[in-house]
C-alpha cells in the first residue's frame, strides 16, 4: 500500500511541477480523512492538483464551480415531485460522490458555503427532515484565490475551521516555470488519468492512519501548542478542541507517512503550520506571513513533553 501511496505522490508531482510541498499535505488531508483548502493566485495548479488527485482514487468525483447566485440545492440536492408515482424523490446534490472539488469556494456567500459544513463535520446531509449518509471515503478539495478579492467573500471561521489543512501554492521558480512551458509544449497536460488507489484501499489505509499510537506526552506537546498559540501576542482568533484533534489527526499521517511506529513530536512540528494558519490571523496586519512567523514562533517556544 505504501508503493501506491508513492506512486500517488510522484504523479501529483509530475502533474503539477513544483507542488511537492503542496502534494505532500493534500495526501496528509486524504489520509486523516479529512479535507483541504488549497489557496494561491489565480493559474498555478490549485485545481489541476485537486482534480488529478480526484481522478486517482476509484469512486465518484464532482466538481461544483462555486459563483454569487449558487444556491443550497445546487450543493446538497433537492425534493423533486413525481406525477406518475404521486410521491416526492430526492435527487442528489454534487456532494454525494467520494471526493467534491469546490472550485472558488470564496466566490459565493457565506451563507451558501454553509450548507457544506454538516457534510465536512458529520458526513450527512438533513434535508426536508430526512438524514442521508455521505458514502465513504468522503473528501472536499476546496480551492480558494487569495490574492484578488474582488467578487469574493471571506470564509467564516466555522467553515475554516472543517479543513484540516490549508495548503499555500505559489509561483515556482524559473527552471521549474521553464518545465512546465517545455511539458504543454510537447504534450496536452490535461489528460484523464486511471486511479491509483481504489475507495476500499483507501478507507482502510484511513483506519491504519486513525490508529497510529499517540501516547499522553505527545498529546500533552499538541494541547500546549494550541494554547500557546490561542494566547501569543500576535495571534488574533481562537482554536477549537476540533482544531486540536485536527493536530493530533494530521501529525497520525505523517507518522504514517514517515514510516513511524507511533506520532512523534518531529510529527507534531511538521504538519502545525498547515493545520493552524488558516485557524488564524495576525493581530499586526493580518498578513499570511505574519500569522506564519508567529506560529513558528510558538513551535520554537513550545518545549516538547
Amino acid at each position: 500500500m505504501k508503493e501506491k501511496l508513492t506512486s500517488l505522490h510522484q504523479r501529483l508531482t509530475q502533474t503539477v511541477l513544483g507542488s511537492e510541498e503542496p502534494t505532500y499535505l493534500v495526501i496528509v488531508a486524504l489520509l486523516a480523512s479529512g479535507h483541504a483548502l488549497i489557496q494561491g493566485a489565480p493559474g498555478i495548479g490549485k485545481t489541476s492538483l485537486a482534480k488529478t488527485l480526484a481522478q486517482s482514487i476509484t469512486g465518484t468525483f464532482k466538481r461544483i464551480q462555486f459563483t454569487p447566485d449558487l444556491l443550497p440545492a445546487d450543493i446538497l440536492g433537492y425534493s423533486m415531485y413525481h406525477q406518475g408515482s404521486g410521491q416526492f424523490h430526492f435527487i442528489e446534490g454534487p456532494v454525494f460522490s467520494n471526493v467534491l472539488l469546490a472550485d472558488e469556494i470564496n466566490r459565493t456567500s457565506p451563507r451558501i458555503q454553509s450548507a457544506l459544513l454538516e457534510c465536512m463535520n458529520e458526513g450527512q446531509v438533513s434535508i426536508d427532515g430526512v438524514t442521508r449518509t455521505l458514502q465513504k471515503p468522503f473528501m472536499v478539495l476546496a480551492t480558494q484565490n487569495n490574492r484578488y478579492s474582488s467578487g469574493t467573500f471571506p470564509l467564516p471561521e466555522p467553515q475554516l475551521d472543517r479543513f484540516i489543512v490549508s495548503v499555500n501554492m505559489r509561483l515556482p521558480d524559473l527552471g521549474t516555470q521553464t518545465d512546465i512551458l517545455r511539458l504543454h509544449a510537447e504534450s496536452s497536460p490535461d489528460r484523464e488519468h486511471f486511479p491509483i488507489l481504489s475507495a476500499e484501499e483507501l478507507t482502510a489505509l484511513q483506519s491504519e492512519v486513525e490508529q497510529m499510537p499517540v501516547n499522553e506526552n505527545v498529546c500533552r506537546y499538541i494541547a500546549e501548542i494550541c494554547e500557546a498559540a490561542r494566547v501569543h501576542k500576535s495571534l488574533a482568533g481562537s482554536l477549537s478542541a476540533r482544531a486540536s484533534i485536527a493536530l493530533m489527526r494530521a501529525s497520525q499521517a505523517v507518522a504514517y507517512l514517515e514510516g513511524h511506529a507511533a506520532v512523534h513530536p518531529d510529527d507534531v512540528k511538521r504538519i502545525s503550520i498547515p493545520v493552524l494558519h488558516h485557524r488564524m490571523g495576525s493581530r499586526d496586519s493580518g498578513s499570511a506571513k505574519n500569522t506564519r512567523v508567529a506560529l513558528e514562533d510558538v513551535l520554537l517556544n513550545t518545549p516538547v513533553a
